[in-house]
């Protein structure tokens, strides 16, 4: 069945049933826009959060909204998803760094093959593209803040390397074809609706549940996390007006310690947190800091929403959810 969007110009959100997608999605939809979402519904984690984020789209957007489940691999379902679009925002990808280091070969089909599908599908030179990459293409990196000029030639998992590969691969499409393209690095988003195997979500699952929390290192580590309302503007912004190539840092420009991060949540929850003392893992950095000024300059972007606070709002949508029993 082909796409019947409400609207002319719709933009694909490519994994627009997961955390990040659905958020944009949300925001476009209440900004009046056509939404369309391709999602293969991976059962990474419980389909039925991802479900549910298709059932709260649905009803916000009406027939502005259309979905359908197909993968990236798939050439003729991204030929269908791109036909008349606007704009294509990227974000579907298998993510995690320590599962991409059990799994390399998959991480790069679905991340790199799946990518230069869904690019040679697309065969009008006015859609603008957004790419969903990640702070992990710094690697190692010991110089703070990153900037997206510094060196990502040594990535150190293999999901890093899979994004490092997505960046080549938009920017040797736009040579080629034209497109305007943005490359967005994500700093460790969080938020309502956050897949539930990252730190935050899992710190508030197990402390609630009075289990011992993952900690790893002597706590120093520090992240550069960010509030998913900022990055939703930031990829907005990305998307409008378009601009002929860029990399942009989507970050908080802040960074918090893995101890500061339990701190918080403890306050949040109101409940002390057991810790599970652990080396620290293969494919982790020691830090992650965004320098955001390129983002700032040419896309407006400000991000508003500090750690304390993110955190506080994060727990209060997961005790609210926990208690209506719709998250575990």
């Amino acid at each position: 069945m082909g796409y019947q969007d409400g609207a002319v110009s719709p933009v694909l959100i490519t994994g627009g049933a997961g955390f990040i997608g659905s958020h944009l999605a949300e925001r476009l939809l209440a900004a009046g826009a056509s939404v369309r979402v391709l999602d293969n519904l991976d059962p990474y984690y419980d389909v039925r959060l991802k479900r549910a984020n298709l059932a709260r789209l649905t009803a916000l957007g009406g027939e502005r909204f259309v979905f359908r489940q197909s993968d990236l691999r798939d050439a003729a379902a991204c030929r269908e998803a791109v036909a008349g679009v606007r704009a294509v925002v990227h974000l579907a990808a298998l993510a995690g760094v320590r599962p991409s280091i059990a799994d390399p070969v998959r991480y790069m089909d679905v991340n790199v093959t799946g990518t230069q599908t869904l690019l040679s599908q697309i065969a009008d030179p006015a859609v603008v593209l957004a790419f969903g990459s990640s702070s992990s293409v710094y690697g190692g990196n010991t110089k703070v803040p990153f900037a997206e000029t510094d060196n990502v030639d040594r990535p150190i998992s293999p999901y890093a390397a899979s994004k490092k590969a997505g960046e080549l691969i938009v920017h040797a499409w736009h040579h080629l074809r034209g497109n305007p393209v943005a490359c967005l690095r994500f700093f460790t988003v969080y938020g309502p609706r956050q897949r539930p195997e990252m730190a935050i979500h899992q710190f508030a699952r197990l402390i609630t549940d009075g289990k011992p929390i993952p900690f790893f290192g002597d706590g120093s580590s520090r992240r550069d996390y960010t509030y998913v309302d900022d990055i939703v503007a930031g990829v907005a912004a990305a998307i409008t007006p378009p601009r002929p190539f860029a990399v942009y840092n989507l970050g908080g420009s802040a960074t918090t310690s893995l101890a500061e991060l339990v701190a918080h949540l403890e306050r949040a929850l109101g409940r002390k947190a057991e810790l599970q003392r652990l080396p620290d893992q293969p494919g982790d950095v020691p830090i992650t800091f965004a320098d955001v000024a390129s983002a700032q300059r040419e896309l407006g972007y400000r991000p508003t929403v500090g750690v304390a606070e993110g955190v506080e709002r994060f727990c209060r949508w997961y005790l609210a959810e926990k208690q209506a029993g719709r998250i575990a």
